[in-house]
């Protein structure tokens, strides 16, 4: 099927034509466990049972050794990252518990099927537009309750403006504000999902204020449209009242990341403004007027564009790269074999290489500012009067401090490819989301946190073991005075059992007592001890200092 306008327009010749184009949506979500659940942790094992029972079938490696299923294409992919890198993407064909074909990815996916086109009209009075929808993946990382949303669209014959409307509009969370004609102000106005008759499955309620509105004065939380919600069924927006499903919480802004490619007629005819607004398609609206002395446009070229094949030359694939972070864009020849090879050339890598390079990057991201939720969750819940409070404190900060390590250890990585343009691409979208600073920051709490705790640890360790110093003190006083030369005071060693076991009782209750006095009032002690061994008072001043301070007590 040929994704266009159901109308068929008539394109004018001298508006640019997108011959080829594909859009990636990439949504980092945030897993919660049921609300009844006894740990935070979400199961794995609980998240495929519900997933399965909802119409998700798992993705089945192309290396789990069925014959035929590894193509060329699966193997440029899997070469063209480094070792470390495979082994977190693909796995290991040898576990602990010894050969294995499925390995032990850290990477597992999801699939639905039910849904195969999408309907959207981006603006009032503007006719509709159909697309394909390739894929819908869900996302899964060990050790992380990160799950990544993949929603992979396809068009053909689209013109420029529009492709660029639609990756402006598409892949809002919900709608930011309303229209006085009540229709959302960023989103597009109507989005269904299809399925292969064409029957519609879902549909968006941007146009519904009053649920947004009521939603969010009931929770201090916005809730989604109804087609994201169909789309992520079993999985519930928390809040919610229902308990025995699993949960999820968007953990960034509404706007989703996105990937998408553009195959040009002329690629290079394109104005310095339409490079522009197609790079930060992610934060600047379609109408509005170019920040000509904005930093971002002024820089356009040196912050955003990585132009290594951008030659006018018919040797190589003549493709320009765009990232903002928010975005990543690869835009190219429609008349280049090369760039539209799905195989071998430009578009293979753009869905596979590329796609994971991105979603790498936006997990490390995700993965940052969940762990700073957590910890500032932590922070709002301590309080310093409640010993169980304390406590709860401590073991999260210590799971934190946990999980952070095996984050940095299995999942954090500078170098993805030792293929330059790989290497390039995902450095650059790296360095504009700011993934290095947040990692720096988080770590830098994280430390602050576990150094607090153990210095607050050696604090008490040192304040009891001050205490068992002056009652020991006290205590050797007695235990020299009666053990001397191993002189008894009473000699009753050869009176009667009974009477010797009372004296026993009676002898063990009064030094118990004794002790525990002289451990209530440890510190008090330990004032008068620091006063007698200062030797800069003299005698009359020590005897006024002790009784000075016994008055101010009483």
């Amino acid at each position: 099927m040929t994704a266009a306008r159901i109308d068929s327009p008539v394109t004018d010749t001298q508006t640019p034509l997108v011959r080829d184009f594909r859009q990636t949506l990439v949504w980092p979500l945030q897993l919660l466990p049921a609300s009844h659940a006894a740990s935070s942790r979400v199961p794995h094992e609980q998240v495929h049972d519900s997933l399965c029972a909802g119409g998700w079938q798992p993705v089945v490696s192309a290396f789990s050794g069925a014959e035929h299923r590894l193509s060329e294409r699966h193997y440029k992919e899997f070469v063209s990252f480094l070792p470390h890198a495979q082994r977190f993407l693909y796995g290991e064909s040898r576990t602990e518990n010894g050969p294995s074909l499925h390995g032990e990815s850290a990477l597992s996916a999801f699939r639905r099927s039910d849904i195969a086109q999408l309907r959207i009209v981006l603006r009032e009075g503007e006719p509709a537009l159909l697309l394909r929808v390739e894929q819908v993946e869900l996302c899964l990382l060990d050790d992380v309750d990160v799950a990544l949303l993949q929603i992979e669209l396809h068009g053909q014959d689209l013109s420029l403006a529009s492709a660029h409307d639609l990756l402006y509009r598409f892949g809002r969370a919900y709608p930011t504000g309303w229209d006085e004609d009540g229709n959302g102000v960023h989103n597009a106005l109507l989005v269904e999902w299809l399925d292969s008759d064409g029957a519609v499955l879902a549909s968006s309620d941007a146009d519904q204020r009053d649920n947004f509105l009521t939603f969010a004065a009931q929770h201090r939380a916005p809730t989604i449209s109804s087609h994201w919600a169909f789309l992520l069924q079993p999985l519930v927006l928390e809040p919610t009242l229902q308990t025995e499903v699993l949960r999820f919480r968007q953990i960034e802004y509404h706007r989703m990341p996105l990937l998408a490619y553009l195959a040009l007629d002329n690629p290079r005819h394109l104005t310095q403004e339409q490079w522009v607004r197609l790079g930060l398609v992610a934060t600047l609206h379609p109408d509005e007027a170019l920040p000509l002395q904005s930093p971002e446009v002024r820089e356009f070229e040196a912050r955003y564009c990585y132009d290594r094949y951008w030659s006018d030359s018919q040797a190589g694939p003549n493709s320009r790269f765009l990232c903002s972070g928010r975005s990543l864009l690869l835009v190219g020849d429609a008349n280049s074999a090369f760039f539209l090879d799905a195989e071998r050339g430009m578009l293979a890598q753009f869905r596979h290489q590329y796609r994971l390079l991105f979603m790498v990057n936006h997990f490390h991201r995700a993965t940052l500012l969940l762990y700073s939720q957590l910890l500032g969750d932590a922070m709002q819940r301590l309080d310093v009067r409640s010993p169980e409070s304390i406590r709860r404190f401590k073991r999260r900060i210590r799971a934190s401090f946990e999980a952070f390590l095996r984050f940095t250890h299995r999942y954090w990585f500078h170098e993805l490819s030792e293929i330059p343009q790989l290497q390039a691409v995902y450095r650059l979208c790296a360095t504009r989301l700011g993934n290095d600073t947040l990692y720096a920051e988080i770590k830098a709490e994280i430390r602050e946190m576990v150094d607090y705790l153990d210095s607050d640890a050696q604090r008490r360790q040192s304040t009891t073991v001050m205490r068992l110093t002056v009652v020991t003190t006290l205590s050797l006083v007695g235990t020299v005075a009666t053990g001397f030369l191993g002189m008894n005071i009473f000699a009753d060693a050869d009176a009667p059992l009974l009477q010797r076991s009372l004296l026993f009782f009676a002898a063990l209750s009064g030094t118990g007592l004794i002790t525990a006095y002289a451990v209530v009032k440890s510190k008090r002690l330990a004032d008068l001890l620091d006063v007698l061994s200062d030797e800069s008072l003299r005698t009359g001043e020590r005897l006024r200092t002790i009784f000075g301070s016994w008055r101010r007590k009483h």
